[in-house]
């Protein structure tokens, strides 16, 4: 029932870049391209590419609620695409082109995808999909030039700009509660489940990301969005940023040190958001090259822990203040981050919980702990952005009182501050004790000789299993396996000492730029 003293005002996701084209029409969207140079657009220029694109998809008889997959990178083309897909109802289901074709297959194939929009360089990717999934009927190249006709694909494949039309479509008339996009989670700790988002949640998680004590967004920000499209929806910037005004660079495919720091002096990046592994390449760039990101001056990372050590070299070298983060995609994907103002800030500390997010420990059993500050337990989560239910599965993800298992340990400081201590499904029982690798992991990690560190358990016939300790050593660094070890003496418990030291010239990743402890576990466990 309509409120008959307030407006009706549906909160649909086509809002944020209408409002950025009428109010801040000189801002807009950079992109890296390959040859070095960058191409732009504004927020004007980008409403009417993708209301065409829009109108396009509606001759191809994309209605609400279907749904059309992306496998692209970071790209105006991409947003533009993405807006288009979502303005109309129909659904954004982004895709991981880090991931197997046969895994990507499988989620177009329970999504019943009915288009594929491919960057120009991923269209080869895209052939093969598509010959595994046959709910799609059509390939749409955006990005980069290519030769559609060459492809040789088992279904009709057409340049972006040869659909766009610009025949009249309406956007957003349609319900906020109308899904908005679908993103599978990455699979590396057990099958890979549909997340859903709506309009509503993902307006209303925008708005949490504009607060003071998160992200904090403005109109003079020009924000570098690392963090790829296809990852929660590139943590919500691609909404948060024409909400205010501020100008989006996007990389593209280029996220290496040497191609982000042209960026951010180019485009004069001031805030930035990315995960821990990119970051430690830029900062080698800088410390091999020399120079300066003198407009940098927040840097967002999120998608796995950083160390102390590794925080301080980056805020020494680049001069930016890093704000830690933790969220999930199941979360859209925000759970908690260092406030923008970075009082009480520390890198242990995942930051605090914004209006719209609650949290519960709760102990093995589920039941919760009658302490919730200073002590462990497992964490639980319910807001309004948190999943109730996996795409195609008939039960819910959460229990009767609608609180969400996320999976990890956690703890909670007396000033509200989040810990996250590490993963429940991670952690390792040694003759009848449990073992937390991530304080390990925290601990070994302040070695100055240390890049990426894990410590997954090892099957053991006497005590069932024993922690291993597997690191990546930073260039032109070296480290016995006493002096890796010694930190941890005094600290935890000797019974918590590696039983053994493997070392990597890399780590694995996974296609979120976690490392893939699933990977390690197969292969040392």
């Amino acid at each position: 029932m309509t409120d008959p003293y307030v407006q009706d005002f549906p909160l649909t996701l086509n809002r944020f870049i209408e409002h950025a084209a009428r109010w801040h029409p000189e801002a807009g969207v950079v992109t890296a391209r390959g040859d070095g140079g960058t191409s732009r657009v504004t927020y004007e220029e980008l409403l009417t590419r993708s209301r065409r694109f829009s109108a396009g998809l509606r001759e191809l008889g994309i209605r609400h609620g279907d749904r059309v997959a992306t496998l692209a990178w970071n790209t105006q083309e991409h947003v533009g695409a993405w807006y288009g897909i979502a303005g109309i109802g129909a659904v954004v289901h982004t895709l991981n082109p880090r991931l197997a074709v046969a895994t990507l297959a499988a989620m177009v194939r329970q999504a019943e995808c009915r288009l594929l929009v491919v960057s120009a360089s991923l269209a080869s990717m895209a052939v093969e999909l598509v010959q595994l999934a046959p709910s799609v009927g059509r390939l749409i190249l955006i990005d980069d030039p290519a030769d559609a006709d060459g492809l040789q694909a088992p279904v009709p494949v057409t340049l972006h700009r040869d659909i766009a039309t610009e025949r009249a479509v309406e956007w957003g008339s349609f319900d906020e509660h109308s899904l908005a996009g679908l993103c599978f989670t990455s699979g590396t700790t057990g099958e890979p489940k549909g997340v859903v988002y709506t309009h509503r949640s993902s307006y209303l998680h925008t708005l949490r990301l504009l607060q003071a004590d998160v992200i904090a967004p403005t109109a003079n920000d020009n924000i570098l969005m690392v963090v790829p499209m296809f990852h929660a929806n590139g943590w919500g910037l691609p909404f948060a940023a024409p909400a205010v005004g501020a100008s989006l660079i996007l990389p593209g495919r280029h996220s290496d040190g040497a191609s982000l720091a042209q960026l951010i002096r180019a485009e004069k990046v001031t805030l930035a958001a990315a995960v821990p592994t990119v970051w430690v390449g830029l900062v080698d760039h800088l410390d091999a090259t020399g120079g300066d990101l003198p407009t940098l001056k927040r840097i967002i990372v999120g998608g796995a822990p950083i160390g102390e050590q590794l925080m301080a070299r980056i805020e020494r070298r680049v001069g930016a203040i890093v704000q830690t983060s933790w969220g999930m995609t199941e979360l859209t994907p925000l759970g908690a981050i260092a406030p923008a103002g970075l009082a009480n800030r520390e890198a242990a500390s995942a930051g605090r919980v914004a209006i719209g997010l609650d949290l519960l420990l709760k102990d093995g059993e589920g039941r919760a702990l009658s302490e919730q500050r200073g002590v462990e337990g497992r964490l639980h989560v319910r807001g309004q952005s948190v999943v109730h239910r996996y795409y195609d599965q008939a039960a819910p993800a959460v229990d009767g009182d609608g609180w969400f298992d996320t999976g990890d340990l956690a703890r909670v400081g007396a000033d509200g501050s989040l810990y996250i201590t590490g993963r429940a499904k991670d952690l390792i029982k040694s003759g009848g004790e449990w073992i937390n690798p991530a304080e390990i992991e925290s601990i070994v990690a302040t070695s100055p000789a240390v890049a990426q560190t894990a410590v997954i358990a090892r099957l053991d016939p006497k005590w069932g299993e024993r922690p291993v300790l597997i690191v990546e050593l930073r260039a032109d660094h070296d480290v016995s396996d006493e002096d890796l070890l010694a930190p941890l003496k005094g600290r935890v418990p000797s019974w918590w000492m590696p039983d053994a030291v493997i070392r990597l010239a890399k780590l694995p990743l996974a296609g979120t730029g976690k490392v893939d402890k699933q990977k390690l576990r197969t292969e040392f466990g």
